[in-house]
């Protein structure tokens, strides 16, 4: 099966991925690099271009004209608020912005894929490529799936990929079942009264309530990561009062994650956390909770899981199910209700810096591999 790169094709991706990397975008904010995409992939001549979907998603359709499933692969658009500490001549140009995650090279795998689908186009069925929003705050696949344009691409099977330091490069992580947890960010408010240092006992402080509620809310941690009861939750963040020393203060806030590797855990989960935070409203202070960055679990479909697994085979990429399921969150998994999907974990080097750190950058060499992978389950499905 013939779907090789020219040194032309990986010449010209690994520049335009260096492009992406100079120019990153944060959740929402991908307009810019939403453009790229389009004008990057105009020539492969797609049947079909969708924008703006769930914010500032691009899907291309090559399609077929003839029955069959139809499959999407997904990548993503955004990068991260955090400042890039490198020497590389395609470094960020954008202050406390960039692509510490390796969404621009996953967003080169598919325009790889875009060059090899122009040349030979899919026999039967579609192929769909997603390049989603806003994937770091949980808000891109959910709105994607919203749109009203997305039932008319609904796929069949969904496939994605992340790329992942620590492991050899090259190297495949995959199994079925859970592959990442399902978490959400939980924002405490307490509010009380505010009064003069020098008389505190005319205010309500939240003092004594946050005291109690962040060992109390790491206690609801349970289970060894294995087990489908495992709950985890992490205090990110404290706050109260103002920074100065003449007032008692009378508001904090609490930022805490909480975790499980299923969604009907969570649901415990968030029931235990929000009774401990509304025991603490008491002779004047109250109690408010709201949630951020809601990921569901991330479940490999067994069939979706095959093909890829075949597909790893016939390219001759090592793989195995170590390290999986993994304790972070990936809003991929939202495809999964309602398409057959999986998602794979492709080694970006056992000494490469890791995911989110300021020295992180996507190895170029990964763009081929992972498009080999995802055009071969393809050509498997659709001919």
């Amino acid at each position: 099966m013939n779907h090789g790169f020219t040194n032309a094709d990986i010449a010209e991706l690994t520049a335009w991925r260096r492009k992406l990397h100079e120019n990153p975008e944060i959740s929402g904010e991908e307009e810019g690099t939403a453009r790229e995409v389009v004008a990057f992939l105009a020539d492969t001549a797609p049947d079909r271009v969708l924008t703006r979907m769930g914010g500032h998603g691009v899907a291309v359709v090559f399609d077929s004209g003839a029955p069959g499933p139809t499959l999407l692969f997904r990548s993503e658009l955004d990068a991260l608020p955090i400042e890039e500490l490198s020497d590389a001549p395609h470094r960020s140009r954008v202050p406390g912005k960039s692509h510490m995650c390796g969404h621009d090279g996953h967003t080169a795998i598919l325009a790889a894929m875009a060059r090899q689908l122009a040349r030979q186009r899919p026999k039967t069925g579609r192929v769909v490529l997603m390049f989603q929003p806003a994937e770091e705050t949980g808000e891109g696949a959910a709105g994607v799936i919203a749109d009203p344009r997305f039932g008319e691409i609904q796929p069949d099977f969904a496939f994605s990929l992340h790329n992942l330091p620590g492991t050899p490069l090259s190297h495949v992580r995959l199994k079925s079942g859970v592959v990442n947890c399902a978490s959400r960010g939980m924002r405490i408010v307490l509010s009380g009264k505010t009064a003069h240092s020098s008389m505190p006992e005319t205010g309500v402080s939240p003092m004594m309530a946050v005291s109690r509620l962040m060992p109390a809310l790491t206690g609801l941690s349970a289970g060894h990561f294995s087990r489908d009861d495992f709950a985890l939750v992490t205090v990110c963040h404290v706050s109260m009062g103002e920074a100065v020393f003449g007032i008692a203060p009378g508001r904090a806030e609490i930022f805490c994650t909480l975790r499980t590797r299923l969604d009907e855990r969570m649901d415990d989960l968030v029931a235990a956390a929000e009774a401990l935070v509304h025991r603490e409203e008491i002779a004047g202070l109250s109690a408010s909770v709201d949630y951020h960055e809601i990921f569901l679990a991330s479940l490999n479909d067994p069939d979706a899981t095959a093909r890829l697994r075949a597909a790893l085979d016939a390219e001759g990429i090592v793989h195995d199910e170590a390290e999986l399921p993994m304790r972070a969150s990936e809003d991929f998994g939202r495809f999964g209700h309602g398409a057959k999907s999986a998602m794979l974990f492709l080694g970006s080097g056992e000494t490469h810096p890791q995911l989110h750190n300021p020295d992180y950058d996507f190895p170029d060499d990964l763009i081929p591999i992972g498009a080999r992978i995802f055009l071969r389950v393809a050509r498997t499905m659709l001919g």
